[in-house]
């Protein structure tokens, strides 16, 4: 005599496998996993975002399902206070002072511990060369995003 097993539900602290595709506003994939090795993460070490988190608990092993987040859900609201300038001098310190920077550029930045890094995207840079400014909001802040989960496996 054999019994069913129920699937593991997904829960806070869950170790995941999963293939995920994330689709910002205008539909095209800004990841997706589904045609290659599956993503391995564990929930709540923000490898993905609290919303996109939420969503995932009490899914059972085994679920494919999609699901839309609202603007700025996601990733947050635009913030203006992370449009910012930079002066050329401080660039040259942290990087190549032979750059050039071109609007839609990403550069990456040492975060003040030196232990990481962040990304911000040239806006503008003034004529004089003397200063560049920098986006640093996520760039799918303040838009809608679809997200698609198979949940492979719970642990």
């Amino acid at each position: 005599m054999s019994t069913l097993e129920t699937p593991a539900l997904v829960q806070p602290g869950s170790f995941l496998t999963l293939h995920y595709r994330m689709a910002g506003p205008d539909g095209a994939d800004i990841i997706n996993t589904f045609a290659g090795k599956p993503a391995t993460l564990s929930l709540g070490t923000g490898e993905l975002s609290p919303a996109i988190e939420q969503r995932l608990l009490g899914l059972p092993e085994g679920t494919r399902t999609s699901f839309e987040l609202a603007a700025g859900e996601a990733f947050g609201e635009r913030n203006p206070e992370l449009l910012q300038w930079v002066a050329r001098k401080l660039l040259n310190e942290l990087g190549d002072p032979h750059e050039t920077y071109k609007v839609g550029d990403v550069v990456q930045f040492p975060t003040p511990d030196g232990m990481g890094q962040y990304a911000g995207a040239v806006q503008q840079v003034k004529e004089a060369g003397d200063a560049v400014q920098f986006d640093f909001n996520h760039p799918l802040a303040g838009q809608r995003v679809v997200f698609e989960v198979q949940v492979i496996g719970v642990l």
